[in-house]
């Protein structure tokens, strides 16, 4: 015998069969031996399967390895397994595929298409020469369709071999065990073949997306070919099919291309994409499952910025330096050189200063610090180019301010230049499982200058709302960008939308906004800490008005005399005192006249309304809904139950209370819920008060004297 630790139990599962249950000895081989033959023999068996040699045991979860001689030790007790097609039948298969008739091979690529992701499957395929087998399948796809004509009534058999054929060719190659540089260049041209035709099967034109994606991602010399074969604006027709899937697929090979494409070509590419009819359809097949490929698409687009954004100004460059002078020229276009040199530099320092440089005399030093380099100076032109009048208002309405109140035009341009960078994230590679896609980014073909333009507005209107000063230039800096943030967060789709949302977000709805959101914070966060304060409050405050006592009234025949009985609890709250009174007690009762008593050990629940044993007796009372909402009653041992009915809902709500106080239960009335949101508000706003270096008294101020006389009126005329 064994020992027990080499034999571990295990289920196995067929489809559309019971799971066994049986012992595996790790000892002995998990391969074709005799024993373990027998032992799938047996398996096989019971589910009435003929050809056990043809099986083998996987793992049902996880990756699904087959188990081996190398891995059997890592079955673990209760493991579950699943019988499956042995790796060593791939040879069968891979003869199926290759065999002349129509059904047999289509059935045989249906089975490969189920079993090749299963690496040690793949791996036996492989080394049987069965992915070059395929890639031929493919290569000749006219051997495919000669099958049509003889096989009429399987006409649909050749969309279904080659789909399977695709699916069991990129299963095989995402495993790794071959290179994607070994794909031939026939093979390349066939699947580009099935991309760009007009008319092909959804199946097969996802599947050769799916291919082309991963040669592009896997191998630079393959990203060559299929630039060749097909281009973006072939593949920007797939996204207007209605399948989801399609649309995916398609985008994701743009964006591998875009990836891959040269520095020097990415422009060309990205120009091509900023087409109107092509933007518009990108903007027509935005959903939710492609958010994640559309943001990729975003990000490669704005890093098309990078070089520009990490260029330095070269200060002794003319052409860079005639840009600035342009920027100067369009401000203060009125304005005549003059003849003098020193007289020109010298107006030509107080214009560049009027334009919000940090270095009047040399604004070529402003943009030699990366980031935003010289992107901050191509959007600053462009602003002055193409929104010549905004851009000159901005410039004048700044020299009209007092000069410690003026925005530096300039420097806030380079600053907002590189906050908009980081906010973007220009240059960083995409995030995988990101989703932060923004539509108006595909409404306009300059959509990052437009950007620029509608910020650095805002930047000078929040200037003013702020009546800030030089020395409030980061702290602008900071609100503007807290207003952008906000707005970007509510995906505007076009960039008019943009505007008229930073138009609301205004500074002082910021500050509101702020102390919205830092109350709610400070909110949950105080009402965490002094909640249990409050009720504890609220707990001490209702056993306290038991210990005071109430009276209540004895219910009877209304004809009788009206009689009453009282009831307290003790002072260390242990004992319940009540007794009979022949009239309405005018304040507390001694204990000594409350004879009878009830220890609180004995009592056991407290029940309302229509569960009380004095509701459920035949009475007139029973349908007075007024006393059945201020009924309770005291469950104690043995059995026993003292019955109340309370004099009005304050009171019903203090005895209920304070009895589940009693027994440790919660306090769930009416009034402590009134009790506790109105003691939480108070308590909140108390501690919210800035009491700093404001002293208070301990004890309460003194009244002041009465007026020696109330003949006094106010004269509102």
């Amino acid at each position: 015998m064994p020992p027990a630790s080499d034999i571990v139990k295990v289920a196995i599962e067929w489809p559309g069969a019971n799971a066994q249950l049986i012992e595996i000895d790790q000892v002995l081989l998990l391969t074709l031996s005799h024993t373990h033959a027998s032992k799938l023999c047996r398996v096989c068996c019971r589910w009435s399967l003929s050809g056990s040699e043809q099986f083998a045991l996987r793992y049902a979860e996880g990756p699904q390895l087959y188990i081996t001689e190398q891995n059997r030790g890592d079955i673990k007790n209760g493991s579950i397994l699943r019988l499956a097609i042995s790796p060593v039948t791939a040879r069968q298969l891979l003869e199926r595929i290759q065999s002349h008739g129509i059904d047999a091979r289509l059935e045989a690529l249906k089975e490969l298409a189920k079993l090749s992701a299963d690496p040690s499957f793949a791996t036996e395929f492989i080394n049987m020469e069965g992915l070059a087998t395929l890639a031929r399948l493919v290569e000749s796809g006219t051997q495919y369709e000669s099958y049509i004509p003889l096989f009429q009534k399987n006409i649909m058999h050749f969309g279904e071999m080659l789909a399977f054929t695709l699916t069991a060719f990129l299963e095989l190659m995402d495993h790794g065990i071959i290179s994607w540089d070994l794909i031939s260049v026939s093979f390349i041209k066939q699947i580009a073949a099935y991309v760009n035709q007009p008319m092909v099967d959804v199946s097969i034109l996802q599947r050769s997306l799916a291919i082309l994606e991963s040669m592009v991602l896997n191998s630079h010399s393959l990203y060559q070919r299929v630039a060749q074969e097909t281009t973006v604006t072939q593949l920007i027709t797939h996204p207007q099919v209605s399948n989801q899937e399609i649309q995916t697929y398609a985008i994701a090979l743009i964006n591998a291309l875009f990836l891959k494409t040269p520095e020097d070509r990415r422009h060309e590419m990205a120009s091509t994409l900023a087409q109107k009819h092509l933007r518009g359809i990108i903007l027509n097949v935005i959903k939710a499952e492609m958010a994640h490929q559309l943001y990729v698409l975003q990000v490669l687009t704005f890093n098309l910025l990078e070089e520009r954004m990490m260029t330095k100004m070269d200060p002794n460059d003319q052409t860079q330096r005639d840009i600035i002078f342009e920027l100067r020229r369009i401000a203060f276009d009125g304005d005549s050189d003059p003849s003098g040199t020193e007289k020109r530099k010298a107006i030509y320092i107080k214009d560049y200063k009027m334009l919000g440089f940090t270095n009047p005399v040399n604004p070529a030093i402003d943009f030699t610090q990366t980031p935003p380099g010289m992107l901050a100076l191509d959007n600053m032109l462009y602003l002055a180019k193409v929104h010549q009048d905004t851009y000159i208002r901005i410039v004048l309405e700044n020299c009209s301010r007092e000069d410690k109140h003026e925005c530096p035009f300039g420097r806030s341009a380079i600053e907002l230049t590189r906050m908009l960078c980081d906010i973007l994230q220009v240059g960083e590679l995409p995030n995988e499982g990101c989703n932060d896609f923004h539509p108006m980014f595909f409404t306009h073909e300059r959509a990052w200058e437009e950007f620029f333009c509608v910020c650095i507005q805002l930047l000078n209107k929040t200037w003013k709302e702020m009546r800030a000063t030089a020395e409030d230039f980061n702290k602008v800096m900071t609100v503007v960008r807290e207003q952008i943030t906000r707005a970007l967060a509510m995906k505007p789709p076009s960039l008019e939308q943009l505007r008229v949302k930073l138009r609301s977000l205004s500074y002082s709805e910021v500050l509101r906004l702020r102390q919205s959101e830092r109350m709610s914070q400070d909110d949950f966060h105080w009402s965490q800490r002094i909640q249990p304060e409050i009720l504890e409050l609220i707990k001490q405050q209702r056993l306290s008005r038991l210990c005071e006592g109430s009276c209540f009234r004895k219910l009877g025949n209304r004809r009788r005399q009206e009689k009453f009985w009282f009831c307290r609890l003790s002072l260390n709250h242990k004992v319940l005192h009540y007794g009979d009174l022949d009239e309405s007690p005018q304040g507390e009762v001694p204990f000594e006249l409350l004879t009878d008593t009830i220890p609180v050990s004995d009592i056991k629940a407290v029940l309302t309304g229509k569960d009380c044993p004095h509701m459920k007796e035949k009475s007139a009372l029973k349908q007075n809904k007024e006393v059945l909402e201020l009924a309770f009653s005291i469950l104690y041992d043995p059995d026993e139950a003292l019955n109340f009915v309370a004099t009005n809902k304050y009171e019903y709500c203090i005895w209920t209370d304070g009895v589940s106080a009693l027994l440790g239960k919660e306090l769930g009335s009416d009034l402590t819920r009134s009790d506790l949101d109105t003691l939480m508000s108070m308590e909140m706003k108390l501690r919210l008060l800035d009491l700093e270096n404001i002293a208070i008294p301990e004890a309460p101020p003194p009244v002041p004297k009465e007026p020696s006389t109330y003949n006094f009126t106010y004269n509102y005329g």
